[in-house]
């Protein structure tokens, strides 16, 4: 277990805060600064956006190095955590013998990956074996110890998002045929998310024997960091479906998962925000994350909304710097949310901006 993080400005009050959000529900603001980042911009310049290979782990591990140690000036409650997001849903088919394609993401820095569709009948299913050598299981392995080694107690791994349940069906047949199954074929789709599950628990408990715990507690891309063991899950088959499919294929296994490990936390995105009231009751679920879609309002911008349908379970939000800042001076931001601060123009404006974080009483 890790006590404090090199790349972490000061660590225990980071997490202190980020301990009195998502424990204890505290009307509090917490918030990170994305400033320009000159890894990044290097970045950009020496990677080509779209399909690309699979990437060198160890120039990833020299990539997240440079862009962590580069924050430590920047005096916000962001804690250094670097994700898989090689790994992303890529692997999950991968470990069937799925046909995994690599995606370059300049803007962020990352390489994500996703899988066609791994059999062509759900009927399938049981010919499925999920064997520890297989290469995506090891390379999954391999790249955590790498992240480990590079790190160097500078910074932390976050967990990697699970593709449980339904989801797990989209990545063996496609998604049009995994709603078509659940009409049609529902017992071979409970087979499908029932091996869903054990190669989620596997993955996921894999993570935690191998990755410490930074102060007894998870490091995250969405949250930055949650007490305990806590896992990421994904309602997305049910944004375009309605809030009576969820209760059927959706909440049993991400409830199952979550008791599996201290919790878990969830995103919704922007077709999704009929399913808050039903997913905020999910037992378990620390946090949800917003996200912002093309064609639909800005979370933040409908944050008061979210709030009447979620109670008092702490958010995760997206906005640019000069709109946080202006709410921030006027005491109208809604507590209990985690602002990822976007395009904050230099370090001194985010440090400036974080007094004032501090400071605030609403």
């Amino acid at each position: 277990m890790y006590n404090s993080l090199n790349y972490c400005f000061d660590t225990q009050l980071v997490l202190g805060r980020l301990g009195k959000l998502y424990s204890q529900r505290s009307p509090i603001i917490c918030a990170k600064m994305n400033v320009p980042n000159r890894a990044l911009e290097e970045f950009k310049k020496n990677h080509k956006e779209g399909f690309c290979d699979y990437p060198d782990i160890q120039e990833r591990v020299k990539f997240w190095d440079s862009f962590t140690r580069e924050r430590l000036s920047v005096h916000d409650d962001s804690v250094p955590g670097v994700p898989l997001k090689e790994m992303d849903q890529g692997l999950y088919g991968g470990l069937f013998g799925g046909d995994v394609r690599f995606l370059c993401d300049t803007s962020r820095g990352m390489f994500s990956s996703m899988v066609y569709p791994v059999i062509k009948d759900l009927g399938e299913v049981d010919k499925l074996c999920f064997d520890e050598n297989c290469m995506w299981f090891q390379r999954y392995m391999s790249q955590i110890d790498a992240f480990l080694i590079g790190g160097k107690g500078n910074f932390s791994i976050n967990h990697l998002m699970s593709i449980n349940g339904l989801n797990f069906v989209f990545e063996l047949i496609g998604a049009t045929a995994a709603y078509m199954a659940c009409e049609e074929q529902p017992e071979l789709v409970k087979k499908a998310i029932e091996l869903a599950f054990e190669v989620n628990l596997k993955i996921q408990k894999t993570f935690f024997e191998k990755v410490p715990l930074l102060n007894n507690g998870t490091c995250s891309c969405f949250a930055q960091w949650l007490p305990g063991e806590i896992v990421s899950e994904s309602v997305d088959p049910f944004h375009m479906t309605s809030v009576d499919y969820f209760e059927k294929w959706g909440r049993s296994p991400v409830e199952r998962l979550f008791r599996e490990f201290d919790g878990g936390i969830i995103h919704i995105h922007g077709n999704g925000r009929h399913l808050f009231k039903a997913a905020s009751s999910i037992k378990g679920l620390k946090a949800i994350f917003l996200g912002d879609d093309t064609g639909f309002p800005l979370s933040f911008d409908i944050l008061d909304e979210i709030r009447e349908q979620v109670g008092d379970l702490p958010l995760i939000c997206q906005v640019d710097f000069h709109k946080f800042s202006e709410k921030l001076k006027e005491k109208k931001l809604i507590p209990t949310v985690f602002y990822n601060v976007l395009n904050v123009p230099n370090v001194d404006e985010a440090n400036r901006c974080m007094d004032d974080v501090r400071d605030c009483l609403l």
